[in-house]
Parts: C-alpha cells; sequence; structure tokens
C-alpha cells in the first residue's frame, strides 16, 4: 500500500532477462530483501541493493501493461516505499497495482500560470474518472481537473515538478495510471446491482460525487 507521495527519482540502468536495475539519486536507508517499493506506481519486489543499485523481477504481465517495458535505459523513474502503519496519508491509497499506460496528451504551462498535464483516456476508464478525484499517474498522486470520455487532465504544482519524473514526460509518451479503488469498488457494485436488479437502479459516479461520497 502507498499514498502517491513520491519519495525521490531513480534511473533506469538496465532492463533484461526479466530484471529490472534502478539507482535512486539518493541512496534508500535500511532496505530490506522482499519489501515493496513503487517504481513509476508500479508495485515490485526488491531482489537485491547492493551498493546503490536496486534490482527487481518484472513479469511480462509489469512490462505489457505499465511503461517500465517503455522507457529507454537513464530514463527517470518516480520511486516510493510501502506505507508504515501510523504514516499519515498525505496524497490518497494507491495499491501499486496499475491498470494502464496512457499517451501523454499535453504537457504544458497554461496561460494562468499552472502547469496542465493532459492524458489520453481509454472510455473504458472514463467512469472511474471524476473531476476532484484522486489518480495516480506514475504513482503521484494528483487531483482530476478535466474528466472527459477520451481524456482527463490535472495540474502539476512546481513541488511536483521539481521532485517527480513527471517533468521528463512530453507528448506522445506514456504514462501509468491507477485509479481509486474506492471508485473501482463502487462502479463494481452499481454494476452488480444492475445486473441482478435487471434495470438501471440511476445511480452513477456523477450522483454519488454531488452527495459527497467522492
Amino acid at each position: 500500500m502507498f499514498t502517491g507521495l513520491v519519495q525521490g527519482m531513480g534511473k533506469i540502468i538496465s532492463r533484461s532477462g526479466g530484471k529490472l536495475i534502478i539507482m535512486p539519486d539518493v541512496p534508500l536507508a535500511d532496505m530490506v530483501y522482499g519489501e515493496s517499493i513503487a517504481v513509476n506506481g508500479c508495485c515490485l519486489t526488491l531482489e537485491n541493493h547492493s551498493g546503490r543499485e536496486l534490482t527487481f523481477h518484472t513479469l511480462e504481465e509489469s512490462l505489457r501493461r505499465t511503461n517500465l517495458g517503455r522507457l529507454p535505459v537513464g530514463s527517470a523513474v518516480n520511486l516510493e516505499r510501502a506505507l508504515r502503519l501510523g504514516d499519515r496519508l498525505g496524497g490518497h491509497i494507491v495499491q501499486g497495482h496499475v491498470d494502464t499506460a496512457a499517451r501523454v496528451l499535453e504537457c504544458k504551462k497554461t496561460a494562468d500560470g499552472d502547469f496542465k498535464l493532459a492524458v489520453a483516456l481509454d472510455p473504458e476508464f472514463a467512469n472511474l474518472v471524476v473531476v476532484k478525484g484522486g489518480i495516480a499517474v506514475d504513482g503521484v498522486s494528483l487531483t482530476v481537473v478535466e474528466a472527459e470520455r477520451d481524456f482527463f487532465s490535472v495540474r502539476l504544482i512546481p513541488v511536483t515538478l521539481q521532485e517527480t519524473a513527471l517533468r521528463e514526460r512530453t507528448p506522445g509518451e506514456y504514462v501509468n495510471l491507477e485509479f481509486d479503488v474506492v471508485g473501482r469498488y463502487i462502479l463494481r457494485m452499481m454494476e452488480q446491482r444492475d445486473d441482478s436488479a435487471g434495470k438501471s437502479s440511476g445511480i452513477t459516479m456523477e450522483t454519488l460525487l454531488e452527495a459527497g461520497f467522492l
């Protein structure tokens, strides 16, 4: 379990034979064999930490579903260690289970001075993205500003641009997305309720948002 508050960055040193090697920009203290670390939001198990290099085994599913199989060697990635019981939950609940990798559409400063990141969205995931809802982009906890059927956008504050790998993403590149786990369960329950009743309940993500449940 993670929060989406990135604790540091690293670089991809190599990726071959099912092994992904990352070198953190700053050494991580008290590393433990087998611990979970989110790399660009993807929960991976630490297999080795010799010197400053971190070695993870990556399943083909992980490489296919995330941008860890697309980013070239030398690319920056976000790192977050697992949440400890009693830690502050400053972002939102992030499982490290990436749902999909999606293409960046825009990454630029807007006329009002904000920095906008717009990402393409497969319509099958549209019901999981709501305005003011949480979403993890490359493992970074962010708040949705725009939510359409085929794209969504967020705003990046200066700290996020300075301290995470999102500053390196450009249009055409892919970022990892994890949708809010609470929203996923609500959508699933709504679908099952509709199936059992044989008709729509009339409850939508929008009505739940308006009622204050999201």
